[in-house]
């Protein structure tokens, strides 16, 4: 089921995931079933399962989004105070 609603101004939706998100999870998906079935590795397949979940859109808000939000809050954006004394 494809969702796009508001009048074409929000963004793709299908299921859970904006479809950015479901095509990274499904190139991932890909490449994890290839290095579990050639190599033996179960990592990609993990990492691709935790994005998954992390990216999970409800209300219009992911976990993934958050913790971004909260990394740029608290340390990758430079914070700027300025305290100004006014009289009266």
């Amino acid at each position: 089921m494809y969702i796009y609603p508001d009048n074409l101004k929000s963004k793709a939706v299908m299921w859970l995931w904006e479809l950015k998100d479901l095509g990274i999870i499904a190139i991932g998906t890909i490449i994890s079933v290839l290095a579990l079935t050639q190599v033996r590795l179960i990592v990609p397949l993990v990492i691709t399962a935790v994005y998954a979940f992390l990216a999970i859109r409800l209300d219009d808000t992911s976990i993934l989004q958050f913790i971004k939000n909260a990394y740029k809050f608290f340390i990758g954006k430079k914070q700027v105070y300025e305290w100004r004394f006014e009289d009266e």
